[in-house]
């Protein structure tokens, strides 16, 4: 089970369930994979709904990494995520969201 309290959101990747976080490593990662200026600049992008598909699936990747998944990047990609790139976009911005919150602010949904 995910915890918000911590961080964690739940993503069903082709009919499993994984536990996504945004650790320290795992943003070093997006960073570096999105050649963002910053990763804040990067949430301001989801929370004005200016971002990509390949932004999408760059957060869920390395949120997934930060969960423990170790499967390769092209099975997210081919992958199914239940309920679709909605729902992938709006586990993305949630986990950034939670990455970038105090533990007192974050809550669960």
């Amino acid at each position: 089970m995910a915890n918000p309290w911590t961080g964690e959101v739940a993503v069903v990747l082709g009919g499993e369930r994984h536990v996504c976080k945004l650790t320290l490593g795992a943003l070093a990662e997006l960073e570096a994979e999105l050649g963002a200026d910053s990763l804040f600049a990067l949430a301001e992008r989801f929370e004005t709904g200016r971002f990509s598909a390949r932004d999408v699936a760059a957060v869920l990747l390395a949120g997934l990494r930060g969960g423990g998944w170790s499967g390769a990047p092209d099975l997210l990609m081919r992958g199914e995520i239940k309920g679709g790139p909605m729902a992938a976009a709006r586990a993305a911005a949630e986990l950034l969201a939670r990455a970038f919150s105090l533990p007192e602010e974050r809550i669960p949904r």
